[in-house]
């Protein structure tokens, strides 16, 4: 049996409210909120964080890892390099980018089926829209990651019953290199034309798997049409309580993304034996069906939807246009960083990407030193402010920068940078875990390590 083995989502904490825009743009906004990536956050760092909790608990060795975003943060060089490094996998795991496009991530979750060993597909986006723009509102900032796998290492959740495809060439959006926002033509020739093959794929898909529309249990429509998604999901077939909520009430739409986060959203959902069916529409169709196994109820993922949902923080209009560079405000009085160094961070590669510490698991220290022989994962471990300070003098794109002496459990003790925590957050003896982030991009390099936020969910551990 090969399928489902595990998944992870990573929603950042901001969400911005729709209805404080036009206040500020003279148009543009809604209701509800949408998510929006930290200042330090892009589709890298959001990756990693999928990537961790799709893999925390799961006692599997990925063999393959792949990387899809509509938004890299390089080009030229591989960006799931950074994720392979951050999750420390072997050597001899493959790192490969799907990029460019929506469609990348569809594509590499399907290279990841047709793969033979377990495979971390994870896929994220960071959509920006024009300020009061359409785009602006509906777009949203997230990334999943599913690991896919037989049953020979764990329990298979939701196997693979059926995977339909139809391409076809036209142009309803796009985006030229290097521009900020996507275009889009008028909404209502790519209503039409995704609702057609939505149609057609839904029913290859269920006739390749041998059920009707009715016996759907939970269907998931992904794609930036909105109006698309919801004719294909009014006239499938399919009861209307059995469509998953496309969670741009209060994520917004995450583009590459939004497949594997509403499939994820859908299995924590369901039930044994159920059928999903996966809808994207991008670039033409994709109908994925997926069956539960009687393994799902014992599964709990690291993070689920709804407390990522339940957990978040506002954010204003002003900052957000800030943090996407289209605000330009006041930078700090102080020197920008120099760029990182490429020899240092390759000769370090297992502290600044992976967190490892020096010495073993009963005593580690932090950071190792170039001696050590045997290094500790800390990135999952936990830990407590002993001090912190608030400095308004320092270098950052969203000051004030709050730095923290933080104790780990288990031992080890490090001075690290906090995010997503407002300053009236941060207490003595508060609790805090790591997270990827990028400290600062210079001359077109983007500083990778580690920072500490508020331990908010409860992440369970230990193997399933």
């Amino acid at each position: 049996m090969r399928g489902i083995i595990g998944w992870g989502v990573h929603i950042p904490h901001h969400r911005l409210d729709r209805s404080s825009i036009a206040a500020v743009a003279g148009s543009g906004g809604g209701s509800g909120t949408r998510a929006v990536a930290s200042y330090d956050e892009d589709t890298t760092t959001m990756g990693v964080e999928a990537a961790r909790a799709a893999l925390s608990g799961r006692a599997v060795r990925p063999d393959a890892l792949w990387f899809a975003t509509a938004d890299p943060a390089y080009l030229d060089r591989t960006n799931a390099t950074a994720i392979h490094a951050a999750l420390r996998l072997d050597r001899n795991v493959p790192a490969y980018d799907a990029l460019g496009s929506v469609r990348s991530a569809l594509g590499a979750l399907r290279a990841g089926f047709a793969s033979s060993g377990c495979a971390v597909v994870v896929a994220s986006d960071l959509r920006v829209g024009r300020p009061g723009g359409p785009e602006e509102s509906s777009g949203g900032d997230a990334a999943a990651a599913v690991v896919v796998g037989d049953d020979t290492q764990v329990p298979v959740l939701a196997e693979i019953v059926a995977w339909e495809a139809i391409t076809e060439e036209f142009l309803d959006r796009w985006r030229t290199p290097g521009a900020p926002a996507s275009q889009v033509w008028e909404e209502r020739f790519g209503e039409a034309v995704y609702t057609e093959l939505g149609l057609e794929a839904i029913k290859l898909g269920l006739d390749a798997a041998g059920i009707g529309a009715a016996e759907v249990d939970h269907l998931v429509v992904a794609g930036l049409s909105d109006r698309a998604a919801a004719a294909v999901a009014r006239k499938s077939g399919v009861p209307a309580d059995h469509v998953v909520d496309r969670l741009t009430g209060n994520v917004g739409n995450p583009g590459a993304a939004q497949p594997s986060l509403l499939l994820a959203a859908a299995l924590e959902a369901a039930q044994p034996n159920q059928y999903v069916l996966l809808l994207s529409l991008a670039d033409g169709a994709d109908a994925v069906v997926l069956r539960t196994t009687d393994a799902l109820p014992g599964y709990r993922p690291r993070r689920p939807v709804a407390d990522q949902l339940n957990l978040a923080a506002p954010l204003s209009y002003g900052r957000y246009l800030a943090w996407r560079g289209m605000l330009p405000v006041e930078p700090p009085r102080r020197p920008e960083p120099a760029r990182v160094s490429s020899p240092a961070a390759h000769r370090n590669a297992d502290w600044k990407f992976a967190f490892a510490a020096g010495g073993r698991e009963d005593a580690p220290h932090l950071p190792p030193s170039p001696t050590d022989d045997v290094r500790t994962p800390m990135a999952d471990v936990l830990g407590t402010i002993v001090t912190f300070t608030v400095d308004r003098l320092s270098y950052s794109q969203s000051p004030p920068v709050i730095f923290a002496v933080v104790d780990f459990d288990g031992g080890g003790r490090l001075p690290v940078e906090l995010t997503d925590a407002g300053v009236d957050e941060v207490a003595i003896g508060g609790r805090v875990e790591m997270t990827f982030r990028r400290l600062f991009s210079a001359d077109g390099i983007h500083n990778y390590f580690w920072k500490a936020r508020p331990y908010r969910v409860a992440a369970p551990r230990g193997e399933a």
